[in-house]
């Protein structure tokens, strides 16, 4: 079965944002001053052959911990849905860090 996984990865908070920061400067003189915070943040979509959601989401999971965020400065948060179905087969939240 095939599983897509979208990995997001922000800076944890408190962590200095120039992109965010460049963004939002540009967006209020552009005339959106209704806009209050910008922070950036990076997305990937990883097809993931599993032969349950339990499994596709530990892979993801193992694949932003290791790899795709930086855990000193990065938070992430794994959803996981069915390709078949198009359903979510799991919750989505910021997973723990695996700490060393």
């Amino acid at each position: 079965m095939t599983f897509e996984a979208v990995v997001e990865v922000r800076l944890k908070a408190g962590v200095a944002d120039p992109e965010g920061a460049t963004i939002h400067v540009a967006l209020c003189q552009l005339g959106m001053e209704q806009v209050r915070e910008v922070h950036g943040g990076r997305m990937f979509r990883l097809s993931i052959d599993a032969d349950d959601p339990e499994t596709a989401r530990r892979i993801a999971t193992t694949a932003a911990s290791g790899l795709l965020a930086n855990p000193v400065l990065e938070d992430y948060t794994v959803e996981v849905s069915d390709r078949s179905s198009g359903g979510v087969a799991a919750e989505h939240g910021v997973v723990p860090q695996i700490r060393p």
